[in-house]
């Protein structure tokens, strides 16, 4: 992403560091709030349970259908790659894959997995699969995807080109747009929302454990999730007091 006044490493960071602490849950609930629905990438599991929430901007890969010609191992050595396009990933990016829902071809392993992670790639999001899994999990890096398959990637899809708007689980991704990633799978935020939409899910965070406390302390559901008048008072003295 660009520098801008409003987008600076130090602000870019600020961003990353307080969605770190929001769920995908929470971020769904917000954006839903924003009339925008289609934000949960299907197919993209935790390839490990467990795996720390991870934030970053998108940096996207696009396959095709397989055709005979073009989906070869030759392929691999072409400038237009997935081997290309890693070396194009900045620290930090999430790389997301349309794989267009393909269970049956592995689009990465764990040589360009390791390539990745060596990158400093914080994490690879998916509608497809991976293969050689054991090796990739050695890797370290993090994989959200459909499961794994033996066969590489050219046995079912061809790869076309990197950093361009592609659709992966039915969600349209963009270049930069802000991934967040938990045990709920991947949430996508566009780029222009993301300011807003972090200032909202820091503060129903912050309400939800309010109201997380009440509930174990036997407050009763009604008037408290939502909040009525009386109870929302009582967050704000709550936060008033902190």
């Amino acid at each position: 992403m660009p520098d801008t006044p409003e987008n600076t490493p130090e602000n870019e960071a600020a961003l990353i560091a307080a969605l770190s602490g929001v769920t995908t849950a929470t971020l769904t609930t917000i954006l839903l709030k924003k009339g925008l629905r289609n934000v949960w990438i299907r197919g993209a599991l935790p390839l490990d349970p467990g795996q720390p929430r991870l934030v970053g901007r998108a940096f996207t890969l696009r396959f095709v259908p397989a055709r005979e010609d073009l989906a070869t191992p030759a392929s691999w050595s072409s400038p237009i790659s997935t081997r290309a396009a890693i070396e194009a990933m900045p620290e930090g990016a999430i790389c997301v894959v349309d794989a267009m829902g393909v269970t049956d071809a592995g689009i990465f392993g764990d040589i360009l997995c390791a390539r990745m992670a060596r990158r400093g790639v914080a994490a690879l999001i998916t509608d497809g699969v991976v293969r050689d899994v054991a090796g990739v999990r050695g890797t370290g890096l993090p994989v959200w995807c459909s499961g794994v398959a033996a066969p590489p990637s050219v046995a079912g899809l061809t790869f076309v080109n990197w950093q361009e708007p592609i659709g992966c689980g039915g969600v349209a991704v963009f270049p930069g747009d802000m991934i967040v990633v938990d045990d709920d799978g991947a949430v996508l935020i566009p780029a222009d929302l993301v300011e807003a939409v972090t200032e909202e899910a820091v503060e129903q965070e912050r309400l939800e454990g309010w109201i997380m406390s009440q509930v174990e302390a036997g407050v009763p559901l009604p008037g408290l999730y939502p909040a009525n008048a009386e109870n929302k008072a009582k967050y704000e003295a709550f936060k008033a007091g902190q």
